[in-house]
């Protein structure tokens, strides 16, 4: 009685890590602009649903042309080529006019062009009822009040109620001031 040995070949399952080496080759050529959002989706798809090594490989090959050198150099190049425009930055801010911050109170200071408010800014781009500045737990605390062309901590645009403190950049509409804290006396 002889036997045979059936050999049965099973492909191999993909892991979780090629799977996700896939994915981010995608998403960082979709953030590179190789890949237009539907082709992007699609590869996702695909990629998610592969069953073998050559399918996932057939989804970047166009794609990790680019070896580590490259990235490295398209990296550095970035950051130089982004210099200039901090430098311009930190030197408009250091320029730019100083907004005393008040004294500590259990009332917010409201900020805009409104002659009732406590800071009144005679700007075009300044909502009437523009933002409002609270003290609260020893820190300042800025909110938009739905102004038209918002407010803006350290160019980055408030929504709802961030906190700020000395140095910080606030712009109101196009009206752009330095923080600054007052300097406190010793306690009596």
């Amino acid at each position: 009685m002889t036997s045979s040995f059936e050999s049965h070949t099973y492909p191999v399952r993909l892991s979780d890590a090629q799977r996700d080496r896939v994915l981010g080759v995608l998403r960082d050529g979709a953030a590179e602009g190789k890949l237009s959002h539907d082709t992007f989706m699609r590869r996702m798809e695909l990629a998610l649903t592969a069953r073998r090594s050559e399918e996932l490989d057939a989804l970047t090959a166009d794609l990790e042309g680019e070896g580590r050198w490259s990235r490295r150099i398209l990296r550095v190049v970035g950051g130089v080529s982004g210099f200039p425009g901090r430098v311009r930055r930190v030197w408009q801010t250091e320029r730019l006019p100083k907004l005393l911050l008040p004294t500590p109170s259990p009332h917010p200071l409201l900020i805009g062009r409104d002659p009732g408010n406590g800071l009144r800014l005679n700007h075009e781009t300044v909502s009437r009822m523009h933002a409002e500045l609270t003290a609260r737990g020893g820190c300042w605390l800025l909110r938009d009040l739905g102004s038209t062309n918002g407010t803006c901590v350290n160019g980055q645009r408030v929504t709802g109620t961030v906190p700020v403190r000395d140095g910080d950049q606030v712009s109101f509409g196009r009206m752009s001031f330095r923080l600054s804290a007052p300097v406190l006396g010793p306690p009596d």
